[in-house]
This record gives C-alpha cells, structure tokens and sequence, in this order.
C-alpha cells in the first residue's frame, strides 16, 4: 500500500504529482503514514485524490515563514484565543483535500472540537486564517488557486505574501476578488485576526 511504502523521488524543483489508481485514493490515515514513511518529503493531497511532492522552500522562503509563524504565535499566545500551525501541520478540507500552509491560526473552541487522535494526524477542519509565501518552486496561478481552495473549504482570511516583489494578496471570506497590496511596512489582521499586526520590514528584509 503507497500509504507505507518509502518513495525514491528525485530532486525536484517544482511540485510533482503522483497520480494514482481511484481505487487507490489514500485515506487521512493512509496519508499520515505516508508521510510518516518519507519523513524527507513534503506531500498535500489534492482534492482530486492526487498526492502532490512539494520541494524544500529554499532558505529564504523558510526563514519568511518561520518569522510569520513566530509573529503569528507571540500575538496568539498573549490572546490565548487559538493555536497557531507551521508548514508540517496538515488540514483536511471539506472538499477532500489535505493541505498545509506556512502558518495557519485555529480558534482554541475548533480545535477542542477534534478527537485527541485527529489532533495528532491531520485535522479536518479549515483554519480560520492561512498564510502561504512564495517559494522559488511556487507558480503564482498555482499559489492563487491554492488560496481560493483554502478560502472555499472555511477559511475568513488568508495572506499570499511575495517577498521578492514586496507584494501582499489578501483573500476575505464571502469575496472573490483579492486585494493587492504594495509598499507596505506591516499589516492588519481582520475578522478573527483582529488586533494581529504582522511586521512585514524583516520579511521584506530577509538575509539582506
């Protein structure tokens, strides 16, 4: 079964897919071992039942999502209204996808929803707030589509952040138009990221 099978996969610049057999389609649990059998890669799995090998970040990418991560809890652990989730934590949408983002936030009441064994695989939930940064393996179409998924399976707001271009797109809940946003220093969190100002100076400066 792929679910605990070890790939051998090659240096990968961008996403590969690995395209299965519908009567093959990896359960949330099969997919856990998966990962857990190829602790090396990075898997999403598409709402389609396609499991897709996503490359390392690069180190810039990285460090951006960690500072967003590290901003993200600092404001979240002084509120204490929800728990905040890296890049290695997987959600499973309503649509049948399992995805992760760079960061994420989840109220504390959503996640106090999910058995104490979901909690440790993949929840099926949305969050309520993703972020996702561009990485030198990103396309952007795919990177918008990927924000649209997270914003019609639940989530109320997301964040696409381009640092090399400086550029902020911002997705709503009950929108489908984003918002382009430039020439910024920091940001506002809306709705339940009310009172969250992400610091956009050491992501725009990142290694420089």
């Amino acid at each position: 079964m792929l679910g605990t099978m070890r790939l051998v996969l090659p240096d990968l610049a961008r996403p590969a897919t690995v395209r299965l057999d519908p009567d093959e389609w990896l359960n949330d649990d099969e997919f856990f071992d998966l990962c857990a059998a190829n602790p090396k890669a990075s898997f999403e799995r598409t709402a389609e039942g396609e499991i897709l090998v996503v490359p390392p970040p690069g180190g810039v990418s990285d460090y951006r999502s960690l500072e967003v991560a590290f901003q993200l809890k600092a404001w979240a652990k002084s509120g204490g209204r929800g728990w905040v989730f890296g890049s290695t934590a997987g959600f499973s949408l309503p649509n049948g996808a399992l995805r992760s983002p760079d960061a994420a936030w989840v109220s504390r009441a959503r996640v106090a929803s999910q058995p104490l064994q979901r909690r440790r695989k993949a929840m099926t939930l949305c969050p309520e707030f993703v972020v996702e940064i561009l990485s030198p393996s990103d396309r952007l179409k795919a990177a918008q589509s990927k924000m649209r998924e997270w914003m019609a399976n639940g989530a109320q707001l997301g964040w696409l952040i381009d640092g090399d271009r400086r550029i902020v797109h911002v997705y709503r809940e009950g929108s489908r138009q984003r918002e382009t946003r430039s020439g910024l220093e920091s940001l506002a969190g809306e709705g339940p990221m009310d009172g969250f100002h992400l610091d956009l100076r050491p992501v725009w400066e990142a290694f420089h």
